[in-house]
């Protein structure tokens, strides 16, 4: 494992610190350099973008990100217990690291970027990974002030995000929400044995960009046609949207959709027809 600087080892520094990953906060350190610094490498470059971390623990992914030259990180950390050692970095990397004790799912770090491009990269922690993401996917207004995401999540939530109708078992309303408005890869799987202390199941990391003109369609409109249609998802859609639509066949048929179609089977497009459809009957 080779070094990315001249900080003392990130074993050590928890052991120093007594940072022991809490399970409370969902908390997994990733101690391989290799992997760490393969995770700021896909992000794309750096040199000109600010960073928004959340979760940094110890500073592991932190490290790497600054080594790879981005012009400044902004860390969003909870844990307290992890503020020394985040200070440490911050020291190593002077004027290049902005440490914030916050809960990311209530602070807003746009104040702090500026007009400098941002990419969001992170290691999150598993029990708000896939909140934070969804704010993001539906901050208005779009194109986004992000410029792409990389983070790590649970490799079933990694499925759902990337998945569409040609694998209805992982399909589903983050997929539609996340395809609609970006383009979305996993490109690689990290191993529980990565990690301390190791989960039990695989990670991987996916890689977000924004489509710039996304299919016009009112993000209300679709998440309350998918909130419906998989709410339900073994039923064909003329049940599942009637807690919506009282006559649903109307909106399904202008949406140019089989009323004997499931949600799993319905792809991107037509539920933003479909939501579309709704808009107008309700207009009417």
């Amino acid at each position: 494992m080779s070094r990315i600087d001249d900080l003392p080892p990130l074993r050590d520094v928890v052991r120093d610190h007594g940072l022991l990953a809490k399970k409370s906060l969902g908390q997994n350190f990733l101690f391989d350099l290799n992997l760490t610094s393969r995770i700021a490498r896909s992000a794309g470059p750096l040199t000109d973008c600010t960073v928004i971390e959340v979760g940094p623990g110890p500073g592991g992914l932190t490290r790497a990100i600054l080594a790879a030259g981005a012009r400044k990180v902004i860390a969003i950390e909870r844990d307290p217990r992890c503020l020394p050692a985040l200070a440490q970095i911050a020291a190593h990397y002077p004027g290049r690291l902005e440490v914030v004790e916050a809960d990311a799912l209530t602070f807003d770090p746009r104040p702090l970027v500026q007009d400098a491009p941002v990419r969001i990269i992170s290691n999150l922690p598993y029990n708000v990974g896939t909140a934070l993401l969804t704010g993001w996917i539906t901050t208005e207004p779009w194109p986004p002030w992000w410029l792409s995401l990389t983070l790590m999540f649970q490799r079933e939530v990694a499925e759902r995000i990337v998945g569409d109708e040609s694998d209805p078992r992982d399909y589903g309303r983050l997929g539609v929400l996340c395809g609609w408005r970006t383009e979305a890869s996993i490109l690689f799987d990290v191993p529980p044995s990565a990690f301390v202390p190791p989960p039990k199941i695989t990670s991987s990391v996916v890689h977000l960009t924004p489509r710039a003109e996304p299919l016009p369609c009112r993000l209300k409109a679709l998440e309350a046609v998918t909130r419906a249609a998989f709410g339900q998802r073994r039923k064909m859609l003329r049940q599942s949207l009637k807690s919506i639509a009282p006559q649903p066949g109307i909106i399904i048929a202008e949406a140019g959709l089989l009323e004997t179609s499931r949600a799993e089977e319905v792809p991107v497009a037509g539920f933003v027809a479909l939501a579309n459809a709704y808009d107008r009957s309700r207009a009417e």
